[in-house]
């Protein structure tokens, strides 16, 4: 008899029984779904057909021939037995051996006891006996001889559970078979069979969700189906694939720079890089910034290709070097045009461009107007350009070689938008370089990493071996225009004249507050502009205690912070549990390998400020970005908090985001006066807000009159104290509009009495 064992992972249904961490089988019943739930039903499913038995609805009853077939080999008579069930087992099911007979003997004859036990009479017995064996033979023959066997056989049953069948199937588990069962209406009938889920386990672990709608055995068929066909279309496959960006570190060239051989360790994967940089970060040094770069390149031995502006169409010989027929489907359109990728020179190659190939082209196929005839036009174009190119681009290639491809231009259209992405997708490390803003690069990939800077610059040509640097900054401070010499470095700025900014906490003592409190930013100690960045000096302070215990000059002094810029928070917590974030369910989707996924929350259906100022949305994101890689917030990387992060910073409300797109980084800035008079510890989501906005560029001000540390709990940053007087405590916020710089001494103990 097997024993049923605890899952570590759902992976260990696929392990021999030799290399169980405990030994035993399976038996689990799963009643939600995820991904991972569906990735797992499907491997499962192909386990099961292969070797095993998939049951879909019910396992029909004998009929009438079934019965008469049994009375006929078996007779008539029965014996609540073991050694009567053995031998009957020997000759209703030859092929079992005796280890196999033994324990499906026992399994049965403690079935047929539980039931003696459980008041059934031998009549009811017999017949359930007679229905086992029926079933047995009928529907379980072609795995009972592999019971106990080191490759386990599978059940897969779906729907709501019978009794019997539950008996049966508990029988085979018990003898050396794995058990799935696909509950899509929940556990409530299987419960009735077994009240104390004694004979299998329920797989329960957050975050499933009901089934959906069309999910069965024969949508799975379908996906199984859809995917062998899908692998019809790739000739051999390559044993190493692409580690895109996975392992930079985000400082533009010198990833690119980087040795081949330090960016990663697993011989299954070469370490290419894809970069896309609009803008120039110096005008009067991009030039031979460039020239350096391209000579770094070329001294580390590296293959480079460099192309200026556009990406010339394919010719005519070019194309009618490309050997095609007429296609009536995608599939076969790919499977035939693949095979002109040849080189010889490397079979490893060609396999990685092949699968290259007919990826980036399924991907292209699921456009909503694509069409067959403009994917294969599309495809004959990528196969030319590969042609052109693969000679400089691959000469004596071999594991783990990285060439490099520069286009300065940008894309133009989505036909070199296509080729870059394809190249992308091979041993080559791709930068795209849009320098003049005014030129729109219709670029975008989800494996793709962008630099975006403000200052804009035209350059048609990579400088090259004659490149003389004092020319083109000559030629720069001609072209440069009025409003630049008249906004630069002269202490005046246009209205939004910046769009990026880093925030820096003022050390200050409490007087200087309300000094500082409405002053523009640009007056403020520590006010820099550099490289168009602004450096914005922020309070982030928190005043315990009330001066002199007079409560009344206390609530004057908090009124008095009250501004047209100013979010008055007076309820702890802020944000509740309760209140709706549409972005929670998706924010893992959100962070992938350490980096903010920005386009893909920008397409995103619970993406909420796509009605801002396109630089204000890159604002907010990069300073989401910032927020969790100083890990500001306690958590960070330690228990998933990186995702509590996103979803609160992606769900803020609409009185706080307009204030973020008004802010002008040289004038007033935005400032968040939260008041806490109670034992309440402010939650983990309004840390968070509180820490974004200061990034942002907000004041933040925390009145405690209390002084109990409930603001620190979950900030990593420091926050600096004002212990400004004694300890007050049960005050209640009084309604900040009506009190008055006149309130006489006399009214305080009727406006602002404390609580009994």
């Amino acid at each position: 008899m097997f024993e049923h064992k605890i899952l570590q992972n759902l992976n260990d249904y696929f392990n021999d029984f030799n290399n169980r961490p405990e030994k035993g089988v399976y038996f689990y019943r799963i009643n939600g779904y995820n991904y991972e739930i569906e990735k797992f039903i499907l491997k499962y499913y192909e386990a099961a057909r292969l070797s095993g038995v998939i049951i879909k609805g019910k396992i029909q009853n004998p009929d009438e021939k079934n019965l008469s077939y049994y009375d006929e080999i078996m007779g008539k008579d029965f014996k609540k037995d073991i050694s009567f069930i053995s031998n009957a087992l020997k000759k209703w099911l030859p092929r079992m051996n005796d280890y196999q007979r033994k324990n499906v003997a026992s399994s049965i004859y403690n079935t047929l006891e539980d039931m003696e036990i459980s008041g059934k009479n031998m009549h009811i017995i017999k017949n359930v006996y007679i229905k086992f064996m029926c079933w047995l033979y009928y529907k379980f023959e072609r795995i009972i001889n592999q019971l106990g066997e080191n490759k386990i056989p599978k059940i897969l049953y779906e729907g709501d559970i019978s009794n019997y069948e539950l008996k049966l199937i508990s029988i085979l588990s018990n003898a050396g078979c794995d058990v799935v069962l696909l509950q899509y209406n929940g556990d409530k009938i299987y419960l009735k069979s077994d009240p104390q889920s004694k004979l299998s386990y329920n797989f329960n672990i957050q975050g499933l969700s009901d089934f959906p709608e069309n999910f069965s055995i024969s949508f799975i068929r379908k996906e199984i189906e859809n995917k062998l066909n899908m692998e019809k279309i790739y000739p051999q496959l390559p044993k190493v694939s692409n580690c895109t960006n996975a392992w930079i570190e985000g400082i533009g060239f010198d990833d690119f720079k980087k040795e081949i051989n330090i960016r990663g360790n697993d011989s299954n994967f070469f370490y290419n890089c894809f970069y896309k940089i609009n803008g120039v970060e110096d005008k009067l040094t991009y030039l031979s910034e460039l020239y350096q770069f391209k000579l770094d390149i070329k001294n580390s031995k590296r293959q480079i290709l460099i192309i200026e502006n556009e990406i010339p169409k394919p010719s005519v010989d070019e194309i009618n070097s490309i050997n095609r027929k007429k296609y009536n489907n995608k599939e076969q359109m790919l499977m035939d045009l693949s095979s002109n990728i040849s080189y010889s020179f490397n079979i490893e190659l060609q396999r990685i461009m092949s699968k290259a190939f007919i990826d980036i082209l399924l991907e292209e196929a699921k456009n909503d107007n694509m069409n067959l005839n403009r994917l294969t036009n599309k495809a004959i174009y990528l196969l030319c350009w590969l042609n052109r190119y693969k000679g400089k681009l691959f000469i004596s290639w071999k594991m783990p070689d990285i060439s490099c491809f520069i286009y300065l231009g940008g894309c133009k259209n989505d036909g070199e938008a296509l080729f870059v992405r394809f190249l992308a997708r091979l041993p080559i490390d791709v930068l795209v370089l849009n320098p003049d803003l005014n030129s729109n690069c219709c670029l975008k990939d989800d494996l793709l990493y962008e630099i975006n800077y403000n200052n804009s610059l035209r350059a048609d040509k990579f400088p090259g071996e004659n490149f003389d640097v004092p020319v083109g900054t000559v030629a720069y401070n001609a072209e440069r225009e009025l409003d630049d010499i008249m906004y630069q470095d002269s202490g005046m700025y246009r209205n939004r004249q910046y769009n990026k900014a880093v925030s820096v906490i003022l050390q200050t003592i409490y007087e200087e507050i309300s000094i500082l409190w409405n002053q523009e930013i640009k007056y403020r100690p520590n006010f820099s502009v550099n490289n168009s960045i602004v450096n914005i000096p922020v309070i982030f302070c928190k005043i315990s205690g009330i001066k002199d215990g007079d409560i009344s000059k206390y609530w004057i002094s908090v009124k008095s912070l009250i501004t047209e810029e100013t979010f008055v928070i007076k309820s702890v917590p802020f944000i509740n549990q309760t209140d709706s974030n549409p972005v929670k369910p998706f924010a893992v989707e959100f962070f992938k390998n350490g980096k903010l996924q920005k386009e893909k929350i920008k397409k995103h259906k619970c993406y909420q400020y796509d009605f801002l100022r396109e630089d204000i949305q890159n604002y907010i994101l990069d300073k989401l970005q910032l927020l969790i890689e100083q890990k500001n917030i306690k958590g960070t990387f330690e228990n998933g908090t990186e995702y509590t992060i996103i979803s609160v910073v992606l769900n803020i409300k609409k009185d706080i985001v307009r204030k973020i797109q008004n802010f002008d980084f040289t004038k007033k800035n935005p400032k968040i006066v939260y008041i806490n008079t109670t034992e309440n510890v402010i939650s983990l989501d309004d840390s968070i807000l509180i820490a974004f906005l200061s990034l942002i560029g907000f004041d933040v001000v925390f009145f405690v009159p209390t002084g109990y540390m409930c603001v620190e709990k979950y900030f990593n940053m420091p926050i600096i104290e004002h212990q400004i007087g004694e300890y007050i405590y049960d005050l209640r916020v009084p309604n900040l509009s009506s009190v008055s710089s006149s309130l006489r001494h006399s009214w305080r103990d009727i406006i602002f009495k404390r609580g009994g």
